[in-house]
């Protein structure tokens, strides 16, 4: 591990200085690939750097317990022993994180789509909810959310709905909610009481630029319909609802939330987009990893992945058994401590991969 870290420190070094080159700035896209690598290089060098620096405590204080008999000295020598080992082994540990291969989509925008499934509209109201609360934890990460498709109910609920949320990092927080989310809930209609179970469909999508993903216009099948939905402002007298077919895959991407058929078609080429490049990203992924998959990163749409509780106040996380009692604040758009948790958990099965 060490030779490849003095490895990250020269090219970093090198980096630094092509950065300086006065001529570097005629070729734009060489400067902005030496800038996104210098980033990328960075943390590690400076976890890099920190680790010598205890290193060299280390060895400074066994130098003074090995040398000089006087006890304060010794005491506080030994202190810093204690203290620079302990610093070192941290460190150690983050710099084992910070060389996993990094997830090439952590920086990009995300596309999620939610879709009511077993439950009828109980389901579809909490599939509402679910929209509500990601739009809040992506408030609060100042993130942006932009609707692209919506097909909601006559109740409020939603029977599904498409949504680009633009952020920095916007990936990296929302890839491991793909799957099944289940509900246990009295529902409002319900006048005995009784407790009922729904299953509402997540799946999360990188988006892709036009440049990652090519698509022969020959391939599309475009077809236009009225908007449906449940009425007020979502009716529209006119044929401005937009079908793609991506015929090769059978990808089939529709976008009805917009007046304009020209939005509505730029939304769902978007959309197509992104479900391309992420068939292409799991088709490349198997190749390379094999059967080999983490329990976190598989976004498998069809396993239960997090139960909700409101009963009981619980929520459930299958996948890292994580229970929290404090349904209320996370259905407010309070996620982090769980997506804190799964983002450990995946980097534990990678450094379990890598070992």
């Amino acid at each position: 591990m060490f030779e490849k870290l003095a490895q990250v420190e020269a090219r970093l070094l090198e980096v630094e200085a092509a950065l300086q080159s006065p001529d570097l700035y005629q070729d734009p896209k060489n400067a902005a690939k030496l800038l996104r690598e210098q980033k990328d290089l960075q943390p590690v060098v400076d976890a890099y750097r920190a680790w010598k620096r205890a290193r060299a405590g280390m060895d400074e204080a066994s130098a003074i317990l090995k040398d000089n008999p006087d006890v304060e000295t010794r005491e506080l020598a030994q202190m810093e022993l204690d203290e620079c080992r302990e610093r070192q082994a941290e460190l150690e540990e983050d710099i084992k994180i910070l060389l996993l291969p990094k997830d090439q989509n952590d920086d990009k925008n995300v596309i999620v789509e939610i879709r009511g499934g077993v439950g009828g509209e109980e389901a579809a109201l909490f599939a509402a909810d679910l929209y509500r609360m990601y739009s809040m934890y992506a408030e609060a990460k100042r993130f942006s959310v932009e609707v692209m498709n919506l097909n909601d109910t006559e109740l409020g609920g939603v029977k599904e709905i498409s949504f680009l949320v633009e952020g920095k990092g916007a990936w990296a927080r929302f890839k491991f909610e793909s799957g099944t989310h289940r509900v246990q809930r009295v529902p409002d209609t319900e006048s005995s009481g009784r407790i009922h179970t729904s299953a509402v469909t997540v799946a999360v999508l990188p988006e892709a630029e036009e440049v990652e993903i090519d698509i022969n216009p020959a391939d599309l099948q475009i077809d236009t319909y009225r908007s449906g939905g449940a009425g007020g402002q979502h009716v529209n007298k006119t044929e401005s609802a937009i079908r793609i077919t991506h015929v090769p895959s059978g990808v089939v991407v529709e976008c009805q939330d917009e007046r304009s058929q020209h939005k509505n078609k730029d939304r769902a080429m978007k959309i197509l987009r992104s479900k391309l490049y992420e068939a292409r990203e799991r088709e490349l992924e198997s190749e390379r990893a094999g059967e080999r998959r983490s329990q976190v990163g598989t976004g498998d749409r069809s396993g239960r992945i997090r139960t909700y509780n409101f009963p009981q106040g619980r929520l459930t996380d299958h996948r890292i058994n994580l229970t929290l009692y404090r349904l209320e604040s996370v259905m407010n758009g309070d996620l982090d401590e769980i997506i804190d948790a799964l983002t450990a958990a995946d980097q534990a099965e990678k450094l379990k991969g890598e070992g």
